[in-house]
C-alpha cells in the first residue's frame, strides 16, 4: 500500500437515531468517498457510546493528494459535510485527519 493516505474523520448522533444516520451516510458520504477517482477504499463504523450517542469513525484510503482534493477541495483537512448533516449530528469533527500508510496486509 505504499503511497497511500489514510484520512480519518469522527462524528456523533443520538443513539435513537444512529441508525437513519447510517443510511444516510451510505447514501451521500460512502458514495462520496468511492466514486472520487483516487479513491483505494472505505470503512465506515460505529459503536454506542455513553450519553446516549453513538460515534461514526470513517476511514478512507486515498492514492494521492490530489485524489483527496478531487473529493474535499482545496483545504482537504476540512471536513466535508452533506446537506443533511445538521439533521443528525450532535457533535463532529471538523478537520480530519491524514496519515500516510507505510505498511498493510491483506485482511
Amino acid at each position: 500500500m505504499g503511497g497511500v493516505i489514510m484520512r480519518t474523520w469522527r462524528g456523533w448522533t443520538r443513539t435513537s437515531q444512529a441508525a437513519a444516520y447510517e443510511e444516510y451516510l451510505l447514501e451521500t458520504g460512502f458514495k462520496g468517498y468511492t466514486g472520487t477517482p483516487g479513491n483505494r477504499g472505505a470503512q465506515f463504523t460505529r459503536r454506542d457510546v455513553e450519553g446516549g450517542r453513538t460515534e461514526f469513525f470513517l476511514v478512507s484510503f486515498w492514492e494521492s493528494w490530489e485524489a483527496i482534493r478531487a473529493f474535499a477541495g482545496d483545504d482537504p483537512a476540512r471536513a466535508v459535510f452533506y446537506a443533511a448533516d445538521d439533521e443528525f449530528l450532535v457533535d463532529r469533527e471538523t478537520t480530519v485527519e491524514h496519515y500516510e500508510v507505510f505498511a498493510s496486509a491483506p485482511s
